[in-house]
């Protein structure tokens, strides 16, 4: 498969969402983001323009980025998803409930050989797929923020996905310019569990005085070629979305994920990282 899927829903229209919309517009798919209310919308319309302005500043646009937002639209609920649509993405937060509902809506929206899809970074793909009717056409595609510059696409692979889901999910992952990593489905995948450990170490670091985040940071990118130190992506991910991966993880692999102290502290307090202005880091 080399083309882009050409109907896309994405329910949710958070920075995640909206970057997974701006890429499949920007590959020529019609994308429909599901928002609740018009403030939403307009709010999630307002994130893939912007994106699509630096994008188009940056030369990565080969039409106006007024013709890509053109093929995406909004509406109020799962239910008003197009019926044909090839791919459906769900974007929402890190609430397992939250996603099987919305999931399980969506798969009595759309038709039979619709492939649905979870942007989760750390829940159980198994677990969600419990919630279908049609289980072997769901797999997880795992994005990374900002999506789309990021390179990188996490398959998760659960027991009863299909192999042609899988193959349409690569395909379409390829088709967007970004590599893949396939896994099996576990707790936190390959890259949240992995990224989150060295994130929560570094913490502790910071909490017992070890160095100052600055100095972690620039150990792990200049020492160890990282393009930014674990700290400053915590930021980026926010702390807390780190939080609850950190929370999901320390329940099903142990002590070894338990938050730091100062991870729940700054979350406590509001500092979320740089999309509140400060975190580790200070961000204008």
């Amino acid at each position: 498969m080399t083309s882009a899927p050409a109907v896309v829903g994405v329910i949710g229209g958070g920075r995640m969402g909206a970057g997974i919309a701006q890429s499949f517009a920007t590959a020529g798919s019609a994308v429909t983001v599901v928002e609740s209310d018009e403030q939403a919308a307009a709010a999630a319309l307002g994130r893939v323009a912007d994106g699509l302005k630096r994008a188009f500043e940056r030369g990565a646009l080969t039409e106006s980025a007024e013709d890509v937002l053109a093929r995406v639209t909004t509406v109020p609920s799962v239910d008003a998803l197009p019926p044909h649509a090839d791919l459906v993405v769900e974007a929402v937060p890190e609430d397992a409930a939250l996603k099987a509902r919305l999931l399980a809506a969506a798969e009595q929206a759309v038709r039979p050989a619709t492939v649905l899809a979870s942007n989760t970074s750390s829940l159980s793909v198994t677990d969600l797929a419990a919630a279908l009717n049609r289980p072997a056409r769901f797999v997880g595609m795992h994005f990374f923020n900002p999506v789309p510059a990021s390179e990188l696409v996490e398959i998760v692979v659960a027991p009863e996905t299909g192999a042609d889901t899988l193959e349409a999910a690569l395909g379409w992952t390829h088709c967007l310019g970004k590599k893949d990593v396939v896994v099996q489905d576990s707790p936190g995948f390959a890259s949240s569990r992995l990224g989150l450990a060295l994130g929560l170490e570094a913490i502790r670091m910071v909490e017992e005085g070890v160095a100052a985040p600055d100095a972690i940071d620039d150990a792990m990118r200049l020492g160890y070629k990282h393009p930014m130190g674990p700290l400053r992506l915590t930021d980026l991910v926010g702390l807390d979305v780190r939080l609850a991966i950190a929370e999901h993880l320390h329940a099903t692999l142990g002590e070894r994920f338990a938050p730091p102290r100062l991870l729940r502290e700054k979350v406590a307090r509001g500092e979320l990282g740089r999309k509140t202005g400060k975190g580790f880091h200070t961000w204008e």
